[in-house]
């Protein structure tokens, strides 16, 4: 496994602290968003279709340390859109840091080599750089050729700097195992710290709707990718039961609340995929949210999931509760073969409810009262 042992252990410590005191729910990893507008069009996005108003908007340097601050979590990962785009974004990441955070930047890397002497290498901190698999994967995932190669050219330059490096994969359906395991031993050659993967999430929104993996599908996917990492010193930055749970040998609940969203509309209801509302205070996210209509078995739009935003908080806290469950899983890898655990019943979720409409004409409505200063609009000629 790929996850530093001081993260390891600070992560532990802080979710033994939470059961100590008794907390039921309480967030692993905050998902920050300091905008939505991206320098790519990805045809699987659902981030990058709101109007220019709302993509003109960010979060500042002091909405993002609040935020950071009113959450609590050890984890900061900052996504968006581009990350790269926000011209405050090393200040951001300097106050984060001072906090004894850890960070992921996620990031497509265009911007990466351009941007790289505004950041120093820090033990606590790491680019995260999307990689959808190879080059040809990659290129059309992402919806623009030459892609791929420019990301690999910022890693290599980023690690020469002593910079951590992840990559992010989102895998589709029609994914080859064996063309998921070559690029994975590729990236290891490449000398990248971690890698995060997962089956990607059927947004509402995306241009493409036909190319999103089921349940099975991807239980199945992942079994033939693992089967053939035997031996291949693959390094997952994720949790053992994680990718277990990949494999169909767990059955998980979404913990939605484990990697709250902050965005440019507040903190958003109930994860980082779905947009189904938004509180004004992290109080008031976990106070209000009604969290037992969400997840798989709860809510038609969850019914595919099983993306680490909603999953990798339940691992674990899993591992923290049995840690020779994880123990065990960690040094026998995922099981690829046998019988899966037994999936949640659909029959009993409600349908989908679709909100995206209303959510816009409200922010654009608070907008028209707010007029947007030239420094913040995103360079998106960067």
């Amino acid at each position: 496994m790929a996850v530093p042992l001081n993260q390891a252990l600070r992560v532990g410590a802080y979710v033994v602290r939470q059961h100590l005191r008794g907390r039921r729910r309480y967030p692993l990893v905050l998902m920050l968003e300091p905008l939505f507008r991206c320098n790519l069009a990805c045809a699987g996005c659902g981030k990058i279709d709101y109007p220019a108003e709302i993509l003109n908007q960010r979060l500042s340097v002091a909405d993002c340390l609040g935020a950071v601050d009113e959450c609590g979590a050890p984890v900061v990962a900052i996504a968006g859109g581009e990350p790269l785009l926000h011209r405050e974004m090393p200040q951001i990441v300097d106050g984060i840091l001072a906090r004894g955070k850890f960070i992921y930047l996620c990031t497509n890397a265009l911007l990466l080599e351009k941007k790289l002497d505004q950041y120093k290498p820090h033990r606590n901190f790491a680019f995260d750089v999307h990689l959808d698999g190879d080059e040809e994967m990659h290129d059309r995932a992402v919806s623009q050729g030459g892609v791929f190669t420019r990301a690999v050219a910022a890693i290599r330059a980023a690690k020469a700097r002593g910079f951590r490096v992840c990559i992010n994969t989102t895998l589709f359906d029609g994914a080859d195992p064996d063309r998921v395991a070559a690029f994975l031993d590729s990236v290891n050659a490449i000398g990248i710290d971690g890698v995060m993967i997962s089956p990607g999430y059927a947004y509402e929104r995306a241009p493409d709707q036909a190319h999103f993996l089921n349940r099975r599908k991807s239980k199945e996917l992942f079994r033939a990718i693992f089967r053939r990492g035997r031996g291949r010193g693959w390094k997952f930055n994720q949790s053992a039961l994680f990718l277990d749970f990949l494999a169909g040998n767990q059955r998980y609940l979404c913990t939605p609340w484990g990697k709250p969203t902050r965005n440019v509309f507040g903190w958003q209801r109930p994860c980082y995929l779905l947009g189904e509302g938004y509180a004004k205070t992290f109080a008031q996210l976990m106070a209000t949210t009604d969290w037992d209509r969400y997840g798989t078995g709860n809510y038609e739009k969850c019914a595919d999931c099983m993306v680490h935003s909603g999953y990798e908080a339940t691992a674990v806290v899993d591992a923290v509760r049995r840690p020779w469950k994880i123990a065990a899983a960690a040094l026998r890898g995922p099981r690829t073969e046998g019988p899966m655990a037994e999936e949640i019943a659909l029959d009993r979720q409600r349908p989908a409810e679709f909100v995206f409409g209303r959510h816009v004409e409200d922010a654009m409505a608070r907008l028209r009262h707010r007029p947007v200063a030239a420094e913040d609009v995103a360079d998106a000629a960067d």
